[in-house]
């Protein structure tokens, strides 16, 4: 710990105010960042979140060494960390096409929650370094992150001629690194005959082609045809 901040460490009428601007201030920092790229949560929703997480950690202080009642001076922040996961869930949103959005803002607003709890317990140091590490997560890392490429996802429609055929086919695509995330089968008579349907998500885990893969089942014993489909949405309701 640093020296210089002993002092600034006690319950006094100072020491508040002095901890709840360092409050206001991260939490200033970091919603401003949020609230430059639109976020739903910006920058007064940060600043109110941790402000009033600073308060309830000292509240709990106060109880506890001035008031000297019979309590735990840390319960009250553990409440807060509870419900600082009711306040993020209001900033997710699955869209039309089956995206999430909204989770980091979710996991900056717990984060600067606990960043008031820090600065609320006079643990200045950590506060400032917790917030610094949060404006690099959200500014630089997330440039890192956008270049980072994943192997898209996509839907398959595979038709055979018996259930054997099928299971054939799933376990051919499973031994290529391919996760089936979503399968729905059906049949139908065709002429007496029936044909079992398989409409499959799949997520490959490598760089293998999805019509090259679609190529290779329908090339088997028992497959009729095996095509990359677009659905509504993008993928199939698991």
């Amino acid at each position: 710990m640093l020296p210089f901040l002993d002092g600034f460490r006690d319950i006094t009428f100072v020491n508040v105010l002095i901890r709840m601007l360092a409050a206001v201030f991260c939490s200033a920092v970091i919603g401003l960042e949020r609230s430059v790229k639109n976020r739903s949560a910006g920058f007064r929703t940060h600043i109110l979140v941790c402000v009033g997480a600073a308060t309830a950690s000292l509240t709990g202080h106060y109880l506890y060494l001035v008031a000297q009642l019979p309590t735990d001076m840390t319960r009250i922040g553990a409440q807060v960390i509870t419900g600082l996961g009711f306040i993020g869930a209001g900033t997710i949103i699955v869209t039309r096409k089956h995206t999430v959005k909204g989770l980091t803002t979710a996991a900056g607003l717990w984060a600067t929650g606990v960043i008031g709890l820090a600065v609320g317990s006079g643990f200045y140091e950590g506060a400032v370094i917790s917030t610094v590490l949060v404006l690099v997560a959200e500014l630089f890392f997330a440039e890192i992150g956008q270049k980072i490429r994943s192997t898209p996802e996509f839907n398959a429609l595979i038709s055979c001629e018996n259930k054997q055929a099928l299971d054939h086919a799933l376990r051919f695509i499973k031994d290529r690194g391919v996760t089936i995330s979503a399968l729905q089968i059906s049949s139908s008579n065709d002429e007496g005959d029936y044909v079992y349907s398989a409409l499959v998500h799949l997520r490959p885990s490598n760089n293998l082609q999805p019509d090259h893969l679609m190529e290779l089942v329908s090339n088997m014993t028992g497959i009729f045809t095996a095509d990359v489909v677009k659905i509504k949405g993008k993928r199939l309701p698991e």
